[in-house]
């Protein structure tokens, strides 16, 4: 099976300190430390497990700039056999509609059985991978807790739904799956396995190569714009009781009164 993940380079929010930029239209993003978005590492682990139950490749694929070959070769560490970086200047600016696009057209110069993305990246917004299906008609599923591969060209999954319960579906290959957090648990990365793959040679692939209108992609094309961005105050802090047991109990007794905790 040739499976293709998408994957996104991300700022690490363990790493940084997140603070807005003058315009207050991003994050600062200078002198960030970066790496691989979460749920896409879950996407290529659920990858790799597959391919070893099934036999096949896995490619990884991003859209970004030259410091985003950062994040295939990871992802090359850890045991996909292919990465390919999309990039140019063109590309800069591009909504999640875009960034489908420019996904859709590097499909169509391969042939892939099954497209895994992370269920959502930085920008919250989890909406690639299902605009990716809608432009190659493949079918779709997201929040995808399970695969098992089988007979006939399908798979069985399961979904998270809304209270904890699980969906059961099959689904045809070729599809598009955006893959939850938690399916499985990522394998270790370490510096041997990265040095092995420091020398790999990772196509990189522009509008040439993709055959893809400058005009389509972008920020002029972009249909969606971020014009605010801003951290919500923060809230009252806690209040610390202070006096005896008894005096602390009495104390906590009103104020769940005065909140409507107790009638």
């Amino acid at each position: 099976m040739e499976i293709l993940v998408c994957a996104k380079r991300v700022p690490d929010t363990s790493e940084n300190e997140i603070e807005l930029n003058g315009a207050r239209n991003d994050i600062e993003r200078d002198d960030l430390v970066y790496s691989v978005n979460e749920p896409d590492n879950y996407a290529v682990e659920e990858a790799l497990q597959i391919v070893d139950r099934v036999g096949g490749k896995v490619t990884v694929v991003t859209v970004g700039s030259d410091e985003d070959e950062e994040i295939l070769r990871r992802e090359m560490a850890m045991g996909a056999h292919h990465g390919v970086l999309i990039s140019d200047d063109a590309f800069s600016g591009s909504d999640g509609r875009g960034i489908a696009a420019i996904l859709k057209a590097f499909v169509q110069t391969k042939h892939y059985d099954l497209i895994l993305t992370g269920v959502q990246a930085d920008d919250g917004c989890a909406q690639v991978g299902g605009m990716l299906a809608a432009m190659l008609d493949y079918p779709f599923a997201s929040l995808v807790t399970s695969i098992e591969v089988l007979e006939g060209g399908k798979l069985k999954i399961g979904r998270e739904i809304e209270g904890g319960n699980k969906e059961i579906n099959a689904i045809d290959l070729p599809c598009v799956l955006s893959i939850q957090t938690g399916i499985n648990e990522p394998r270790y990365v370490g510096m041997r396995g990265i040095r092995q793959v420091a020398s790999v040679p990772i196509p990189t692939l522009g509008t040439p190569e993709l055959g893809v209108d400058p005009e389509t992609v972008g920020d002029r094309a972009a249909k969606v714009k971020r014009v605010d961005y801003f951290v919500p105050p923060a809230g009252r802090g806690a209040e610390m009781l202070q006096g005896s047991r008894e005096e602390t109990i009495d104390k906590l007794m009103d104020l769940l009164k005065a909140k409507g905790g107790l009638n």
